[in-house]
């Protein structure tokens, strides 16, 4: 009887990737964390630059479509693995989890595509810095980020038939549900490979040239721009690493022969899930001056209003007394 025939209806999903977790909780918990650290920091980031009109400019804008990402992005599959580390519900159903396959991959381009755009923003903004404002605009830095939603349509859910309910990794990922189709998905990881190389082939060339086109023209500019510039160039290049090392790791090595376990590699897939939500956002609090300055505005405030808090308290203890 061939594969086609023992085919199952399925109506939900068994998430077994945590079956050899040996401390679930720990590794829960931890995860909870930092699920919460990098939507907390990224909430920070998006309020203080949509309430500041002064910060209405295209650079601040794309750190703000970056906060949105990743909120997008971690939360495409965390929240269903601190569900099966810390409350045990190992099932997912069927269009739930094709929602989450569909959801994880474009968040996981959407990533690719910000960080490209913030490179081409800032080699404009040193080559033409006079011109900067008529080449990005706010009006078309919003309309160029919003195009990104139509990579929608390179992730479909092809219709296969099903003979397991069991998923191997950690969630929804599209090498898990294809492995419970009665297909062989080779030829499916093969196709999914090459997308996946040339969009991160593409996005990784375009960043690499516009940090060359920086650094050609970094001799014309005065030290205090350069300093400024390097402090720019640090905090998206911290953000480039975190994001494309993983996926270089997944996608492209192990096409060439690297063997990684199935740990290795669902470590790894939630790395590139946690890690660039979790850093961006912090990168961009702490290396971008106005943010930062705001920051210490408010724990200033925080900081005197505690200070006079008890001495008010004191006080009135001691009218209290005296009436």
């Amino acid at each position: 009887m061939s594969l086609q025939n023992a085919s199952i209806k399925l109506t939900h999903f068994i998430i077994g990737g945590f079956d050899t977790v040996k401390m679930p909780v720990g590794v829960g918990v931890v995860m909870l964390i930092i699920y919460l650290l990098a939507v907390l920091a990224s909430l920070v980031n998006i309020i203080f630059i949509v309430s500041d009109k002064q910060l209405h400019k295209p650079m601040y804008l794309l750190i703000c479509n970056l906060a949105v990402v990743d909120i997008f992005y971690t939360s495409s599959a965390t929240p269903t693995m601190i569900g099966v580390l810390l409350a045990g519900v190992n099932t997912i159903s069927y269009v739930e989890c094709l929602i989450q396959m569909y959801v994880y991959q474009v968040g996981a381009t959407m990533e690719r595509f910000s960080l490209t755009i913030m490179a081409f923003d800032r080699l404009i903004a040193i080559i033409y810095p006079l011109q900067y404002h008529s080449y990005l605009t706010n009006t078309r830095t919003l309309v160029f980020t919003n195009i990104l939603f139509v990579l929608f349509t390179l992730v479909t859910a092809t219709p296969l038939p099903h003979c397991y309910s069991r998923l191997r990794y950690t969630f929804c990922e599209y090498a898990a549900v294809m492995r419970t189709t009665c297909v062989d998905p080779e030829k499916y990881f093969n196709q999914v490979a090459i997308i996946s190389f040339f969009l991160s082939f593409f996005t990784f060339t375009f960043i690499c040239l516009s940090y060359c086109g920086i650094l050609f023209f970094v001799k014309i500019l005065s030290n205090n721009d350069k300093k400024k510039m390097g402090s720019t160039l640090v905090s998206h290049l911290i953000c480039v690493i975190c994001l494309y090392c993983p996926q270089f790791i997944i996608v492209i090595l192990t096409r060439f022969g690297v063997v990684l376990t199935l740990e290795e590699r669902q470590g790894l897939l939630i790395g590139t899930i946690l890690a660039p939500s979790l850093v961006n956002p912090f990168v961009y609090c702490l290396r971008t001056k106005e943010i930062k300055s705001k920051i210490f505005k408010i724990f200033r405030k925080f900081r005197s209003a505690s200070i006079t808090t008890p001495k008010f308290l004191a006080w009135f203890v001691v009218f209290r007394c005296i009436d």
